[in-house]
């Protein structure tokens, strides 16, 4: 059952280019058609500048869209304009944001930080309020004493755990992770892993999982989407992806993985040049230009999706 779908989902907006001040359009996220199953942790992977975050703040609302659908259980929420159906929204999707420290304003305590979305969006007393806040910051193991703290006092991986506490509280049923552990150290990013786990196994909520490092997508997910410059180019299961890439960019990022296993015999693809950037997207597959395996109708084509089991999709002509 899906919770979340988007279709032909585009987000563009203009900046301002040199000192010359040149409007220029940024196509960040371009057609995409994405479903989220509840239950599951779905991780969208892909180069910095690939349109993740973009696509991560389009679905919260939290900028404009250029076109198409983001249907929540069902429900099409670019129609939403009254308070109380923003406050319906926000109360089953939460964001947990990359830096953990910016995202926490330094001037509330922790227990106020917390019990702040309680006491805007319900009509909850200030003791029912007192016990969920006590009960989230046990959730993710921080004592209660915790709560009269400010964020400066805590570590960078503590003040994670309180920005997911913080996505708790209003009982979501969604939770849009982007790039949570990359401000972490290593140690630090698998307490928080295992922590995001143990909450969707113990508490049956659905995870939107933001990373660009694969060795912590193949550890945490149960299913992965490719990104390349706005688009999603690979669907599939962790295990299709990871034994049976498809995609010629897929297998690249695969590549960039460092192997403990010297024997390791998977298909090794090394990438031609840099990101091409969004204000100027390449015609035809948007990967041409840096793909070994490009063809000439890859230049003025765009690849259709092609099926190789019920879960795994791909995007490219070397499939006829």
């Amino acid at each position: 059952m899906s919770l979340l779908e988007t279709d032909e989902l585009y987000v563009e907006y203009t900046s301002k280019k040199g000192m010359t001040g040149q409007k220029q359009t940024v196509r960040a996220v371009n057609g995409v058609t994405l479903d989220i199953r509840k239950g599951e942790i779905l991780s969208i992977a892909g180069e910095s500048g690939c349109g993740k975050s973009t696509l991560a703040r389009a679905l919260m609302k939290l900028t404009d869209i250029k076109s198409g659908e983001i249907f929540f259980e069902g429900k099409n929420i670019i129609t939403l304009k009254t308070k109380t159906e923003f406050q319906d929204f926000y109360k089953k999707v939460q964001m947990i944001f990359q830096n953990p420290y910016s995202s926490l304003n330094p001037k509330m305590k922790i227990g106020q930080i917390l019990s702040e979305p309680l006491k805007i969006n319900t009509k909850l007393s200030k003791k029912q309020i007192t016990e969920i806040v006590e009960e989230k910051i046990s959730q993710v193991g921080l004592d209660k004493s915790a709560l009269n703290l400010y964020p400066h006092e805590f570590s960078g991986g503590q003040r994670q755990r309180i920005a997911i506490a913080r996505a708790l509280v209003s009982e979501p049923e969604l939770i849009i992770a982007d790039e949570p552990v990359s401000a972490l150290d290593v140690s630090i990013q698998a307490q928080i892993i295992n922590l995001i786990k143990h909450l969707k196994d113990n508490y049956n909520l659905t995870f939107l999982f933001i990373s660009h490092d694969l060795s912590v997508i193949r550890y945490i997910s149960d299913r992965i989407a490719i990104m390349y410059l706005g688009e999603i180019v690979e669907l599939g299961l962790t295990k299709e992806i990871f034994q049976c890439p498809k995609h010629p960019y897929t297998a690249a990022l695969l590549s960039a993985v460092p192997q403990i296993n010297p024997n390791n015999k998977t298909q090794q693809v090394k990438l031609n040049g840099e990101l091409p950037s969004p204000q100027n997207l390449p015609s035809g597959c948007k990967f041409h230009t840096r793909c070994p395996y490009a063809m000439e109708k890859c230049k003025t084509q765009e690849p259709e999706e092609k099926f190789f089991s019920d879960f795994h999709t791909c995007k490219c002509f070397l499939y006829p």
